[in-house]
C-alpha cells in the first residue's frame, strides 16, 4: 500500500512510516512546500524537501482553471494526487481532500484511494460539501457530530483499507464560531483517532499559541497563506509558537503568477521576453527537462536496451 522509502539496513518503509517519525521526533519541524503540478513538485523535490503539500487551490485552479471554491471534484484532487505521490518513492505528500466530497461511505472512498495512490497525509474539514476557501468570507459548516462522523468513517476506511495514512482534522469553524467551538470540534476530531489537529484561520499569535496548548499532545498545523486571515509566521516562529508542521500553499503559485504575467506583458510589449535572472541567463528545454527526470529516463532506456538515446538526448 503505498509508496515506500528504504532505510540503511534496506527494510521497506512506507512514506506514512516516515511522515509519522517526523511527526513523532521532539527535534523535528515539517515544512512542507505547497505544489499543484508535476512540474512544481519535480522543482521541491530537486531541492531536497522532506516533505510535499498538494495545495486544493492550486489544484483547482491549474487543471481546472477556475477559483478554489468548492469546484474540484474527487477525480481531479485524487489524479493530481497519485501523480505527485509517484514522482518519489521517499518523500511523503499530504494532500488537500477538502471535506471528503459526501457522507460518511463517500469520505470512506476518499481516505481508501488516497491511501491507494500513495499520500501519506490528508486533511478534512468541517464546512459544508460546497465549501470555499478557507481564508474567504461566508463559510458554512457542519455540525460537530456531523464533522466527528467524517473523521471516524476516515479511521474506519484506513483501519478497512489494511494500509495507512495520516488524518489530519481541520476546522473552519474559528472565523464564525469562536476560538472555543474550533477547539472543541478539534477535540472531537481527536478522540475519534485523528493525528494532527489543524486550525484554519488563525489571526493572532496568541490564538495560535492557546491551540497548541490546549491541544497538545496531538500535533498542530500552520497553514500560511500570506495576504489570508493569519499572520506570515516563519518555519522559526512556528516553532516558538508549538507547531509541529506548517504548510504553505501558496508558495508555487503566487511566484509563478507574477512570473508570467511579466512574462506575457514583456511578448506583447517588446515582441520578446527577457531573462528574469539578474545575469540575463536563460533555461533551455534540456535542462528544464533534467528537472523532471531526463537524465533517469535516459539512463533507464540504455539499461533496458533501448537504444533510443545511444546517441545523446
Amino acid at each position: 500500500m503505498g509508496s515506500v522509502a528504504q532505510t540503511n539496513d534496506e527494510r521497506p518503509v512506507t512514506v506514512v512510516q516516515k511522515l509519522r517519525d517526523m511527526l513523532a521526533d521532539p527535534e523535528k519541524f515539517i515544512a512542507c512546500p505547497g505544489v499543484y503540478d508535476g512540474f512544481t513538485a519535480r522543482i521541491a523535490l530537486q531541492e531536497g524537501v522532506d516533505c510535499l503539500y498538494m495545495t486544493g487551490a492550486g489544484t483547482t485552479m491549474s487543471r481546472l482553471g477556475m477559483a478554489d471554491m468548492g469546484i474540484a471534484t474527487l477525480n481531479d484532487m485524487l489524479a493530481n494526487a497519485a501523480m505527485i505521490a509517484s514522482l518519489s518513492p521517499s518523500t511523503p505528500l499530504i494532500a488537500d481532500a477538502d471535506t471528503g466530497y459526501g457522507g460518511a461511505i463517500m469520505v470512506g472512498r476518499t481516505v481508501t484511494s488516497y491511501i491507494r495512490a500513495g499520500v501519506a497525509g490528508l486533511h478534512l474539514e468541517d464546512q459544508v460539501v460546497n465549501k470555499r476557501c478557507g481564508h474567504l468570507e461566508g463559510k458554512q459548516l457542519v455540525t460537530v457530530n456531523e464533522y466527528a462522523s467524517r473523521i471516524r468513517a476516515a479511521v474506519l476506511a484506513r483501519r478497512r483499507s489494511g494500509g495507512d495514512i495520516v488524518i489530519i482534522a481541520r476546522t473552519d469553524a474559528l472565523q464564525g464560531y469562536g476560538f472555543e467551538e474550533a477547539i472543541t470540534r478539534l477535540k472531537a476530531a481527536i478522540s475519534e483517532g485523528a493525528d494532527v489537529a489543524f486550525l484554519e484561520g488563525v489571526t493572532s499569535r496568541e490564538d495560535a499559541e492557546r491551540a497548541c496548548k490546549q491541544l497538545a499532545p496531538t500535533p498542530c498545523l500552520f497553514n500560511n497563506v500570506p495576504g489570508g486571515v493569519s499572520p506570515d509566521f516563519s518555519v522559526q516562529e512556528c516553532k516558538d509558537i508549538g507547531y509541529k508542521i506548517a504548510i504553505f500553499p501558496c508558495l508555487s503559485f503566487e511566484m509563478v503568477y507574477p512570473a508570467v504575467r511579466r512574462a506575457v506583458r514583456q511578448l506583447k510589449e517588446n515582441g520578446n521576453v527577457k531573462s528574469q535572472e539578474k545575469d540575463g541567463r536563460r533555461y533551455g528545454p534540456k535542462e528544464l527537462f533534467q528537472v523532471c527526470g531526463l537524465d533517469e529516463m535516459v539512463d533507464f532506456d540504455t539499461a533496458a536496451g533501448g537504444g533510443a538515446y545511444t546517441n545523446g538526448a
